[in-house]
């Protein structure tokens, strides 16, 4: 049984590893940046070359700030949704999310050609397939809420937003064949995932977004530990089912929809960060789970883009490939050697 300083021991290095990845973030690319260059340029601007401070303030920092936003909320979700269906193999994008932000930006980049000239270029901007992909998530989310509460069972709802999700990818195809070389290349980059190219205000929406949803999943924290003994036992403690669930797949929702609006969709993180995190801190209670993984999932995204960005070379390799190489085989280890997944 692990107790509370062991706890607070494992907090610790992963905050002081977080923090040291961070640095080390901000530090390599195409050119490279002493650290301490980079604490200078951080706390004030005032590294030695003016062009460090313009390639740390401008480009790097809100990288590495979307970086932790994006692998901490996807790690949270997929333990929501694993806690929800009890299922070890639900990840944040279950219900649909993602093919539902996939379709709204495949809708506006593969139908703005139909435009021509200028409002063609106009549709296709940073904040249109923000809001496009956005507002597609949150259409699947309207269509998955309907389905909540006229179904009892949560498995079902697992199934259907699966279906939702199978729906949306269908058409995506279809738009796909049809859809000329240059336009089908640029939904394809979208949907590589990058954590670049953000701006300020795009940072602090994301933030106001991750932090709501994490609100949410810490309030109901008690409600999550209820449901995994059964939804018979949470009922007969006063729990109720309908409000629980709803809460839970508006945290999610707010969470990885926001996350696949700004950086595309991140696979991988959400499903195997919760199971890694469980390798340390084996307890069921989330009030210790949701912090654990929060960390663990903002550490293996930063971890991801610096090998991503490829140090001393120009060119930068897609987030999901990355993801998916380092993720994909510590999941597989954590089989062979457990013989299981700890849930």
């Amino acid at each position: 049984m692990q107790t509370t300083q062991t706890y607070r021991a494992y907090f610790i290095v992963l905050c002081l590893s977080l923090l040291a990845f961070f640095l080390v973030n901000l530090s390599l690319g195409s050119v490279s940046i002493p650290i301490d260059e980079v604490v200078k340029g951080i706390f004030g601007g005032n590294a030695s070359k003016e062009t460090w401070n313009y390639i740390i303030i401008d480009y790097r920092l809100p990288k590495a700030i979307t970086a932790v936003l994006a692998g901490g909320g996807l790690a949270v979700s997929g333990l929501l949704m694993q806690t929800l269906f009890r299922n070890p193999l639900a990840g944040p994008f279950v219900l649909g999310l993602s093919s539902g932000a996939s379709l709204g930006v495949a809708l506006l980049i593969l139908g703005a050609g139909a435009f021509g000239g200028f409002l063609g270029t106009a549709l296709v901007s940073e904040w249109s397939l923000v809001i496009a992909s956005a507002v597609g998530s949150f259409l699947v989310l309207l269509a998955v809420l309907m389905v909540t509460f006229r179904v009892k069972d949560t498995m079902a709802i697992l199934i259907i937003g699966l279906m939702f999700g199978s729906v949306t990818a269908a058409v995506v195809a279809v738009l796909s064949y049809f859809s000329n070389a240059e336009k089908l290349q640029q939904y394809i980059f979208w949907s590589f995932g990058s954590l670049g190219n953000q701006s300020w205000q795009g940072i602090l929406i994301l933030s106001c977004c991750t932090f709501l949803g994490l609100f949410i999943a810490v309030v109901s924290s008690k409600s999550l530990n209820a449901l995994l003994l059964g939804e018979n036992y949470a009922k007969s403690m006063g729990l109720h089912i309908k409000r629980t669930t709803f809460l839970i797949i508006i945290a999610t929702s707010i969470l990885a929809g926001s996350i696949t609006a700004f950086a595309g969709p991140i696979a991988f993180v959400g499903l195997a960060v919760p199971h890694i995190a469980r390798q340390f801190f084996k307890t069921s209670n989330h009030l210790v789970l949701i912090p654990a993984v929060l960390i663990c999932g903002s550490l293996l995204m930063l971890i991801c883009d610096t090998i991503a960005q490829l140090p001393f070379s120009e060119y930068t390799l897609p987030i999901n490939a990355i993801t998916s190489l380092i993720g994909a085989p510590v999941v597989i280890w954590l089989l062979v050697r457990k013989r299981k997944l700890l849930f």
